[in-house]
């Protein structure tokens, strides 16, 4: 086993997002793959981790689903108040976990609810990684098709160097502290960051990306739903 697996961590999983994209009757966390919620799988793929101290899971205020998520009555699992962006979100449950007295320098790792595919290999490498880095970083992949850059019109503008692209995944992992600051600057001045990696560039620092595996996709829309239901052997 690798030395730095145990690497003591905290994680945030904001899942206060309704996933309009998939056209469901409820949130994309919600829904089931192989038999649980895929918030289940991506809480156990977390929960299995050594080292994890506590998650995190930001819920939206009339949630009706979470206390019937498996996890839910697990004493390693808290929750925070979710808002109105991601941002927000993963805000409330760093408070959380200052609160609760974490230290400021402690590892975090913020992680998509809907991203239940994470490879048990890929979080453990991403600890190991980053365990002495002074930034922190995320996974991530590079980029495999050619991707136009396309102007208001809808037409392209120019072709990006593809070999200077790459796909940002998550767990994305910095310090407690340093991560509350880049936050809350950015929701400050109405910045708009789509990950926890943006918000630090905002300050200045060069995140360290990590290589993951391609299959760590999000669910946002039904055909990604049926790739991993493929990919896992559930009936579609």
């Amino acid at each position: 086993m690798n030395p730095l697996s145990s690497l003591p961590f905290w994680c945030v999983v904001p899942a206060a997002g309704v996933g309009s994209r998939m056209r469901a009757d409820r949130p994309k966390q919600y829904l089931t793959l192989s038999g649980r919620t895929i918030l289940e799988h991506t809480l156990a793929r977390l929960l299995a981790q050594p080292g994890l101290q506590r998650v995190v899971v930001s819920l939206s205020p009339d949630d009706p689903y979470w206390p019937h998520v498996g996890q839910a009555a697990d004493e390693r699992v808290w929750t925070a108040p979710g808002g109105k962006e991601r941002a927000d979100s993963v805000l409330s449950a760093l408070d959380r976990l200052l609160a609760a007295g974490v230290d400021e320098h402690a590892w975090v790792l913020v992680h998509d609810a809907a991203r239940p595919n994470l490879a048990p290999e890929d979080l453990a490498r991403l600890l190991a990684t980053l365990a002495d880095d002074p930034v922190g970083g995320l996974l991530a992949g590079p980029s495999r098709d050619t991707l136009k850059l396309i102007g208001t019109d809808g037409r392209v503008v120019r072709t990006l160097d593809r070999a200077a692209i790459w796909q940002a995944y998550t767990p994305q992992m910095f310090r407690l502290g340093l991560l509350r600051a880049a936050l809350s600057d950015a929701l400050a001045v109405g910045a708009q960051v789509t990950d926890e990696a943006s918000a630090m560039e905002r300050l200045g620092y060069a995140p360290r990306l990590v290589e993951g595996r391609t299959d760590n996709i999000k669910v946002t829309r039904p055909e990604d739903l049926e790739w991993l239901q493929r990919a896992w052997g559930d009936p579609l």
